[in-house]
């Protein structure tokens, strides 16, 4: 955005939504953004509102849950090392307030030991969490029919999760996918109302990106540029802001398999590291990109909707789009609509990653996807912009 109009829209179009998942290993200033929380309070007032809007939840409560999924993100790797081999997954317990992490039978007493003291809740479970990975691997490599709307490890079911859109259980090749999935490993088959779909849209109105005749939403600001999704536009692509001025052009882009892309910033533009509120929140500050866990709240921002919160609900999932499958993506109950793509996902100050795509829309609910923006930062040498 132009230094010469610094407002609501302007703000929106420095953010950048950054996704992905770790296939490599990240620069220093990733593994920085990547490490503890910054101790500075997170619940401000506009947060804790929207959070009792989006999970029903009073001032007090939103308060509480804030703290202990900050202690939930701070407790995972550490109790990760911990487990070692006998590691199942872990995710954030809402009823508790507490990290759960599973372990399989052959931990022994002084791990579980050592879990408990550190204050999180062990439980047992048949499947290691390599054993699980293992099998979802299997599945990737399967090939998906149209009816098969995801698959992902959950940790608290202890298996493969593969999701089947309603109605298409009894679909010939649906049927062929799910007795080919449970020869990979264990599998627990649920229902979902539709099929993933991407949250790209026409030219219309707002604060967006344009590329092309599609609007896209800014992801979190990098050093340089901004992330987003790769679904948006391919590497070379000229990229324009919302008031129809040049911003730079994709650097780099991947769809389907991944959906990340980042865009330099240049002719007047310049990064900050904000995620819009949209005058439903303050604007949020970004202080780095620690990990929350499943069952963890987490809020998006995108230039149709705005301001949304949900939890997190699996991780690792892979998504069988029209155009192809995408995989290691996030899985939230956060709804999103055309245009939203490549928008921010945000838990605290930490940046999550970037919306891809979903099913359903703000009116009636849905669920969304987003692709964690570890990964991006490292498969292109990139820096978060923090506060």
């Amino acid at each position: 955005m132009r230094r010469t109009r610094l407002t609501h829209a302007c703000v929106a179009a420095l953010l950048l939504l950054g996704s992905w998942t770790a296939a490599g290993t990240l620069p220093a200033s990733a593994q920085d953004a990547a490490g503890s929380p910054d101790p500075s309070p997170v619940a401000s007032a506009g947060l804790v509102e929207a959070m009792q809007r989006g999970l029903g939840l009073t001032s007090t409560e939103a308060e509480e849950r804030l703290a202990a999924e900050r202690r939930a993100t701070e407790l995972a790797p550490k109790a990760r090392k911990t487990a070692g081999s006998a590691y199942g997954g872990d995710w954030f317990d809402a009823r508790t307030g507490k990290l759960a992490v599973a372990v399989t039978e052959d931990a022994d007493e002084a791990t579980v030991r050592r879990l408990r003291s550190s204050g999180v809740a062990v439980r047992t479970v048949e499947h290691s969490a390599r054993a699980l990975d293992a099998a979802r691997a299997r599945i990737d490599r399967l090939d998906a029919p149209a009816g098969v709307s995801s698959w992902s490890v959950d940790p608290a079911a202890n298996a493969v999760v593969v999701n089947v859109v309603k109605g298409e259980r009894s679909d010939n090749d649906v049927r062929r996918f799910l007795a080919e999935a449970r020869e990979a490993g264990p599998v627990t088959v649920r229902t979902v109302p539709a099929a993933a779909r991407t949250f790209a849209a026409g030219t219309v109105g707002g604060d967006p990106y344009y590329t092309g005749n599609v609007r896209c939403s800014i992801g979190f600001s990098v050093h340089g540029g901004f992330v987003t999704a790769g679904h948006c536009g391919g590497a070379g692509a000229a990229v324009r802001g919302w008031d129809g001025s040049h911003i730079g052009t994709f650097q780099g882009s991947s769809f389907p398999g991944n959906d990340y892309a980042w865009v330099n910033a240049g002719s007047g533009w310049w990064t900050v590291p904000v995620v819009l509120g949209w005058g439903t929140v303050p604007d949020q500050l970004v202080r780095g990109s620690a990990e929350a866990p499943v069952g963890a709240s987490i809020c998006r921002s995108g230039s149709t909707t705005h301001w949304h919160c949900g939890t997190v609900l699996a991780k690792n999932e892979t998504v069988n789009y029209s155009q192809g499958a995408v995989h290691q993506m996030t899985k939230t109950s956060v709804c999103a609509e055309p245009g939203d793509s490549g928008g921010s996902f945000i838990s605290g100050d930490q940046a999550q990653g970037v919306t891809s795509g979903g099913w359903g829309n703000c009116s009636g609910g849905g669920e969304t996807w987003f692709q964690p923006v570890n990964e991006i930062l490292g498969r292109y040498g990139l820096t978060l912009h923090t506060a």
